[in-house]
């Protein structure tokens, strides 16, 4: 279904020189600008093309429509926050479950946090850019890093449940999302964090231990 999505919304050629890749990343960043001034349903080509510095024949070498535009966007939202918690987790590796699950915990959410503004307006567009489809295939790559990590902890006697993975990333992901658009205060969601950590530790504290 993902692989479905990206052929679907995703762009038309991929950048090769890095000219290239700074036209796709000038339009990219252009769309944000966009959809956060004017927001999604006045979101266009022509107005990202404008804002970005390039002709619309240009943006339309790689992205066919504004579609696709939120797409990209989308999806590269989700790759950096995929990248934050694979490194939290490569970088957590062999110390003790409770510090891996706090290292996890802070890195999702401060990779949300980096740019709350594009968390909240994606919310709103993502089931027209076939974001459920994305949101699982990004759950899928947590799921391995998280798992892979744990197959390290000196104090887990037992291989990770999978099934506790996805209840923490979805307890995760869920009151992130409550926060973000409640438009929490920077005080509320170090607040959020601190408390997102008490939970995953006691849960995985308590799920690896009714499952020794």
């Amino acid at each position: 279904m993902a692989a479905d999505v990206a052929t679907a919304f995703g762009p038309r050629k991929m950048p090769i020189q890095t000219r290239a890749t700074v036209t796709v990343g000038a339009i990219c960043e252009a769309t944000i600008q966009v959809l956060l001034s004017h927001g999604a349903d006045r979101l266009t080509t022509t107005r990202v093309a404008a804002r970005a510095g390039v002709s619309v024949g240009t943006l339309y070498q790689y992205y066919p429509n504004k579609h696709s535009l939120l797409f990209a966007v989308f999806e590269d939202h989700m790759n950096k926050v995929s990248q934050a918690v694979e490194a939290a987790c490569a970088d957590a590796c062999y110390r003790p479950m409770s510090e891996m699950i706090r290292r996890v915990v802070e890195a999702f959410v401060d990779a949300k946090m980096q740019r709350a503004d594009i968390s909240v307006a994606l919310y709103k567009v993502a089931p027209d850019l076939g974001g459920p489809a994305l949101v699982r295939r990004t759950g899928q790559r947590l799921r391995k890093a998280i798992e892979l990590m744990l197959l390290t902890a000196p104090d887990l006697k037992l291989s990770p449940d999978r099934f506790a993975i996805d209840m923490v990333l979805s307890a995760i992901s869920g009151a992130m999302r409550s926060a973000l658009e409640a438009g929490a205060s920077p005080a509320v969601f170090r607040k959020v964090r601190a408390h997102l950590v008490l939970l995953c530790q006691s849960y995985m504290a308590a799920a690896a231990a009714k499952g020794a």
